[in-house]
């Protein structure tokens, strides 16, 4: 697994982009599940952690 630490808050890219032309998301919530929003146009997506280490790329802007 990706042994990648990310917070609440933190802004992630992720490896492909989203189809408004960005991949900077923002983490909304932690838990099992991972809740991330699109900076741009700011749809979120849900989806379980395992898959989400597996497609986020870096941590672009830790939370302060």
């Amino acid at each position: 697994m990706n042994n990648v630490t990310f917070g609440l808050n933190d802004i992630v890219e992720m490896k492909k982009q989203h189809p408004c032309g960005t991949n900077r998301w923002q983490v909304i919530r932690l838990g099992a599940d991972i809740k991330i929003k699109c900076c741009h146009c700011e749809r979120t997506l849900m989806m379980p952690r395992p898959q989400f280490k597996k497609k986020m790329k870096k941590v672009l802007e830790p939370a302060q």
